[in-house]
């Protein structure tokens, strides 16, 4: 995947959610990316969670922009829409309360995140600006995929490593 290619998009991503007066919040890769202010590796795709009020807007003006929706299989078409542009891979996540005022991925209320994964601050990586989860909610991802099954990936690891000593820098 062609690391230039994906930050012209997220760039674009930004002015969109900037438009809709929304916010969101990289995961994955590119959120370590963002925190470190430099490219460790290359991306598959990126991963952002925005609130759930915020779908219907975000997708009409997706589609408005030539972004093609790629369908969502269930279960997981309560939690996130998935989109490509330019031959970049976009899953948006979407997030809620649930009823006890926890946050958790919408129509996931057992997946509860932490209260501080939502950092308030942008981070900047090549000029671009993004806000990013949390990395101990970051790690705490991993964590889950690993206990449901998720096939071993190294780059998981690698990022985990990295996710730690970024902890031990914010303390």
């Amino acid at each position: 995947m062609n690391t230039k290619t994906q930050l012209i998009v997220l760039e674009e991503l930004t002015r969109f959610f900037e438009l809709l007066d929304a916010e969101f919040w990289l995961r994955g890769g590119w959120a370590v990316d963002f925190l470190l202010g430099k490219v460790t590796r290359k991306h598959s795709d990126i991963d952002i969670v925005t609130w759930i009020e915020n779908r219907v807007r975000l997708e009409n003006e997706l589609l408005i922009a030539g972004y093609e929706q790629i369908p969502v299989a269930e279960p997981f078409r309560d939690r996130q829409s998935d989109f490509r542009v330019d031959n970049v891979d976009i899953t948006f996540g979407y997030l809620a309360y649930g009823l006890d005022g926890s946050l958790i991925m919408n129509g996931l209320p057992e997946w509860e995140w932490r209260a501080d994964s939502l950092i308030p601050q942008y981070y900047w990586l090549h000029g671009k600006k993004a806000k990013v989860v949390h990395p101990k909610q970051l790690i705490e991802e991993k964590k889950i995929y690993r206990e449901i099954g998720r096939p071993y990936r190294q780059k998981d690891e690698e990022s985990m490593k990295i996710l730690y000593r970024i902890i031990a820098e914010f303390n």
